[in-house]
């Protein structure tokens, strides 16, 4: 069989890292290895596929903006728009990754696999996890039962969907989502899918620029004018309360009058896998709110902004179809 070209986007993050002893995994030095030097790291990729690749920036994802995102979903509409390339693998450091990911899923219009990895320990460190989830993420791009699955994500022997992602550990099992994210696990070359994303991908258009949406998660005594100052300035505000996007009667309040104003809420939640139910705890239809269903609240962000960029007219049903 022809083996796949498969174009990969290096752009730093620990799986690029560098210490000064293999037994430091703190401390490092994020994005100091070019991609040329994590390819020689891991035997076995030329029998994957045929890759080319490119280091389109060289930071710890810390520092990614949504300029970034911008121009990597541009850089990657025009490979995969290429016909001589099968697929895209992106190497990203853990903490944006995502959202990166999540960005990349509504935004880039192909259905060509396209697969994120990144790393918890440097490249320089024992037992260093970048190599094998490298390995894993180029097979996950090469292999067919990834096709027109929008953008995944390869972590720890695990294929995620970008949608409902979530970073939470520090450690190399860093990621996890709820049991709708998670496909199915590859291992050695081998892809074993159990189950496909049904929503939407790929289908928001990519615009010049993003509004600003700001987060503000519920606790316990939070008061109101915590509310105004995080709506300060924005277009919109995702408010991630308290189980079902539970709201205390003065941020209930303080909200719709934001909505009035012409600022758009989204009724997320504070909880991991935490379902807002639209008209359920609150009256969303009468308050003009959006219900952000499972997103976790920065991915309900993303898909906030993308939809004010676009002009959506109708926002809860651009969150329901995504």
């Amino acid at each position: 069989m022809t083996k796949r070209r498969i174009a990969l986007i290096a752009t730093g993050g620990t799986i690029a890292g560098a210490a000064a002893s293999s037994s430091q995994t703190l401390g490092y030095q994020a994005a100091a290895l070019q991609v040329e030097h994590l390819l020689a790291d891991v035997p076995g990729l030329d029998a994957l596929a045929d890759l080319q690749a490119e280091q389109l920036f060289a930071i710890d994802s810390a520092h990614i903006t949504s300029a970034h995102w911008l121009q990597l979903s541009t850089r990657l509409n025009a490979l995969l728009a290429d016909p001589a390339v099968d697929g895209a693998v992106v190497l990203h450091g853990t903490d944006t990754l995502e959202e990166t990911a999540w960005f990349l899923h509504l935004t880039v219009r192909s259905d060509k696999p396209l697969v994120l990895t990144g790393a918890m320990r440097p490249a320089t460190a024992l037992s260093a996890d970048g190599p094998m989830n490298l390995y894993h993420a180029v097979a996950a791009a090469a292999h067919p039962a990834s096709v027109g699955l929008g953008t995944l994500v390869v972590f720890g022997d695990n294929l995620y969907s970008a949608r409902g992602l979530q970073k939470r550990d520090s450690t190399p099992a860093a990621f996890d989502a709820d049991q709708y994210g998670r496909l199915g696990l590859v291992k050695g070359s081998h892809v074993h899918l159990y189950q496909r994303p049904v929503r939407a991908h790929g289908d928001l258009p990519l615009p010049d620029s993003l509004p600003s949406v700001h987060i503000l998660h519920a606790y316990a005594d939070l008061p109101v004018t915590q509310i105004e100052a995080a709506a300060q300035g924005a277009a919109g505000l995702v408010f991630a309360g308290l189980g079902n996007g539970n709201l205390r009667p003065d941020w209930l309040a303080c909200l719709a009058r934001l909505r009035q104003q012409g600022i758009h809420i989204v009724r997320s939640s504070r909880v991991p896998n935490g379902t807002v139910i639209r008209d359920g705890e609150v009256a969303d239809s009468q308050h003009g709110f959006v219900s952000g269903d499972n997103l976790p609240p920065p991915q309900a962000r993303i898909l906030l902004q993308l939809a004010l960029a676009s002009g959506e007219p109708n926002l809860q049903g651009c969150f329901d179809r995504h």
